[in-house]
């Protein structure tokens, strides 16, 4: 598997090894119903679903740890789903596609099956529920559904080879090289994720076997990730990290009312998180600093009520006195100590639009190396809606983050994992 970085390269690139030139055996180790590479959110409902049907299931991974994801995020307290998930939180080239799984799997159902376990959660802004206590409760949730239904996890496994019976003879199903064996399955469902967090062993290896398939990889990018600067706006930022504050982030497109925070780095928080699933390179993002005031407005009434004031005193209850003052550098250093009765109203309307629209342009993302989701991935024009089937290659299956459907923050992901997960679960 190709460890990939954490830029935002155009689109992937295949490894330069096709996953079917070594010829495993053509005598499985070991044979299955379904095989699912991947456990993480998607692949480990797919295998709990799938088991419950009485199917013959194993779950592959690399990694040491089955969920690494679900336990980090969240911080640590895993945003499990919403309890409001429309398919106008999800983007994508098609963006119908995940309507049918989503509609068939809602929120309470994850939902009745936390409430099945007795794990404590609780509700924040926007819809978001979280695990009282740990994502691991979620985690040890789905091992125990797959335990239960007799669905067996393998982990510390790699890949070397897949190899499609159907190429040679008239029989279905494929022959998977890995390090502990060859695995005859019938199924074969890709649920690997996306580039994002390379540091929890994400790579690009389901686009590779997507590709081997001859699928369509949608060019890929970080989502969901903190904006960096790297001009004088930059040091300003960063002059400022700690500092966070309610803001309206926009742009030609959508816009997004949440919490945005100064760091070292640049701007994060929701605010910034949510615009980045929207935003292209070069393009500029809007700010507005002060919601619902109108702040040319506000100043012009304070010049005619209090014309001695300064600028800065008006504003001084909107704004920490750090964050006032680097604004004032940036945006009317001129008038810093004139009195409003010297400032004209023409002024005092641009300093306001300079807040209620505070415009800069990103110099990037912080890329895949903290990026929560990966935006693009599978054509979804290549993939049945319904089962998640390849429409290319009988018995391939991709869910989840491998697919080129990326949510909103706030439990969307895992919602899309559930769905698409139960979804191909039942057919497999």
């Amino acid at each position: 598997m190709t460890q990939n970085s954490d830029s935002n390269p155009p689109s992937i690139k295949p490894c330069g090894k096709d996953l079917s030139t070594s010829s495993p055996t053509s005598s499985a180790k070991s044979s299955v119903d379904v095989l699912i590479i991947g456990a993480g959110a998607s692949g480990l409902y797919c295998a709990m679903t799938a088991a419950q049907r009485g199917r013959s299931v194993l779950v592959v991974d690399h990694a040491n740890k089955a969920g690494k994801k679900i336990l980090m995020s969240g911080g640590g307290r895993c945003n499990f789903t919403n309890y409001v998930v429309e398919p106008e939180n999800f983007i994508g080239d098609n963006g119908h596609f995940c309507k049918s799984a989503l509609t068939r799997y809602n929120p309470w159902e994850f939902i009745g099956l936390v409430e099945k376990h007795g794990v404590p959660y609780h509700e924040r802004d926007y819809g978001q529920l979280f695990c009282d206590d740990s994502s691991k409760d979620i985690l040890n949730l789905l091992l125990d559904e797959c335990s239960e239904a007799g669905a067996k996890v393998q982990l510390k496994t790699d890949i070397i080879a897949i190899k499609s019976l159907s190429q040679d003879s008239d029989q279905q199903g494929f022959i998977v090289e890995t390090s502990k064996g060859a695995i005859y399955c019938h199924s074969l469902v890709i649920a690997t994720g996306g580039l994002s967090i390379p540091t929890m062993g994400a790579t690009g290896f389901g686009y590779e076997v997507a590709q081997q398939f001859e699928h369509q990889i949608i060019p890929t990018s970080a989502g969901l990730v903190p904006f960096t600067f790297t001009d004088k706006v930059g040091d300003m930022i960063a002059s400022l990290a700690g500092i966070s504050l309610d803001v309206v982030a926009f742009n030609e497109r959508i816009s997004f009312p949440r919490p945005m925070l100064f760091t070292h780095r640049g701007l994060s928080g929701p605010a910034m998180l949510q615009l980045s699933n929207y935003w292209q390179v070069g393009e500029a993002i809007h700010i507005n600093l002060v919601p619902n005031v109108d702040i040319g407005e506000l100043l012009q009434q304070a010049k005619a009520q209090h014309p001695k004031q300064l600028i800065r005193s008006v504003l001084s209850e909107y704004f920490p006195k750090k964050l006032l003052l680097a604004l004032q550098n940036l945006h009317w250093s001129d008038f810093k100590d004139k009195e409003l009765a010297n400032i004209k109203d023409e002024a005092l309307i641009a300093i306001g639009d300079k807040i209620n629209n505070w415009t800069i342009k990103p110099s990037g993302t912080e890329g895949y190396r903290t990026a929560e989701v990966t935006r693009g991935g599978v054509n979804t024009d290549e993939v049945s809606s319904k089962t998640f089937e390849s429409k290319l290659q009988p018995n391939l299956y991709f869910i989840g983050e491998v697919l080129d459907v990326t949510g909103w923050l706030g439990g969307y992901n895992f919602q899309w994992a559930w769905a698409s997960g139960k979804a191909c679960g039942e057919v497999v």
